[in-house]
């Protein structure tokens, strides 16, 4: 398709190749485990290049290549792979930038199967080890940096506290130096930040939430360039076994179509909340990038083209009892450690972080008991307000 397409035109008709599917506007889903060859030379020839070859679904797919196609097109990444999940494509990610005895750097509010997966998993199993900083300034990335250094990995914004990392400077610091560079870039979505742009080695989103959209399919993505996901396809992808199903790869497909509309649905929904929660009894802070008063505003601005509906607040009581009163009195919001859905979510991070990591790297994540963050979905704004508003009436 022309590259100078918009999202929405790339997401409705990218990938799609109607002739290929008798011209079915919505296209089939593969559900088979194989394919068959003419002869002895033709599937010679797709070993010989396994990533623009249909061989065996745990590689490639059709169904799964034709959202894989618009979801890098979007991106600005030359080639995408769905995975099974978010975490199979940070495992993927991670592993294809490290080897025994690595060093990886990256941020203190670190999502946590991803920090376990560091710092526990690959440390036991590889020796890896991990430097922690806030990341907020780039000396911090320069004297973290050691000389077996293979992995600076990033989320920003982070998906509980949403410090950003300036990207640019970051990708530019570790190409310098021959470090691979991975950013979890769920938060914001490939249509409000593109990481790539920067420089940013491989950015891996989990599909579960913007993506799909619709709370009904676990997966995730790699995006990068297509040579590190050809590597990654026979590597870490093929090897670990961590492919989509065709079936959730078609629910993708599906979700795909309606991303630029629901963005945008989700990004006037947070920016019309966030005023107002400003303003409620009992609320003592918005942690979110588009508050006036968040210290990286303006470099969000020229990194981010618009905002997730992903936020947190912090309760205005220490008393675990009211701050549980809070949640419990929901009625809208439904408690579930996801987001990103039609639906609007609440989580308290303490009930899961604190179990997840060790006191010291909880105490830097600066996670606290009155922290709770929300998942601003589509319902009526009226509705969610009076919603907050009644369960906050639990804290008096």
């Amino acid at each position: 398709m022309n590259k100078k397409y918009k999202p929405k035109t790339i997401l409705t008709h990218d990938g799609d190749h109607y002739a290929d599917h008798k011209g079915a506007i919505v296209p089939p889903i593969y559900q088979n485990s194989l394919f068959a060859f003419e002869n002895w030379d033709h599937i010679d020839e797709a070993f010989s290049a396994p990533g623009d070859h249909f061989i065996y679904s745990r590689l490639q797919n059709p169904t799964a290549h034709i959202a894989e196609e618009k979801i890098a097109a979007i991106a600005h990444g030359e080639k995408a792979k769905l995975t099974a999940s978010g975490m199979g494509a940070i495992s993927a990610a991670i592993m294809y930038c490290v080897k025994a005895g690595s060093h990886v750097v990256t941020i203190k509010t670190l999502y946590g199967p991803a920090n376990n997966f560091i710092n526990k998993f690959l440390k036991e199993k590889c020796g890896v080890t991990v430097t922690y900083i806030d990341g907020t300034d780039i000396e911090q990335f320069k004297e973290a940096i050691q000389e077996n250094t293979s992995l600076i990995y990033l989320e920003s914004p982070a998906s509980l506290t949403y410090e950003l990392q300036d990207l640019k400077a970051v990708a530019t610091l570790a190409k310098a130096r021959g470090i691979k560079t991975v950013i979890d870039n769920t938060w914001a979505s490939p249509l409000f930040q593109k990481p790539l742009d920067y420089g940013i080695d491989i950015s891996v989103h989990s599909a579960s939430k913007y993506l799909c959209g619709h709370s009904d399919v676990v997966a995730g993505v790699i995006i990068s360039s297509q040579k590190i996901i050809d590597d990654i396809l026979v590597t870490e992808h093929a090897l670990l076994g961590a492919k989509i199903a065709p079936f959730e790869a078609w629910l993708i497909l599906r979700s795909l179509r309606t991303l630029p509309i629901r963005m945008r649905a989700h990004q006037e929904a947070v920016l019309e909340i966030i005023p107002w929660l400003e303003t409620q009894p009992g609320i003592k802070k918005v942690l979110h990038p588009a508050t006036k008063y968040f210290p990286q505003y303006k470099l969000g601005k020229s990194q981010m083209s618009g905002y997730g509906s992903l936020l947190s607040i912090l309760l205005d009581t220490e008393d675990i009892l009211k701050v549980k009163a809070f949640v419990d009195a929901l009625k809208i919001f439904k408690l579930g450690v996801s987001w990103g859905g039609h639906e609007s979510l609440v989580y308290a991070p303490v009930i899961s972080y604190i179990k997840e990591l060790d006191e010291n790297q909880f105490k830097a994540m600066g996670i606290i008991p009155n922290m709770i963050r929300l998942s601003v979905g589509l319902e009526d704004m009226a509705d969610l307000k009076d919603d907050i508003r009644q369960a906050l009436s639990k804290l008096d």
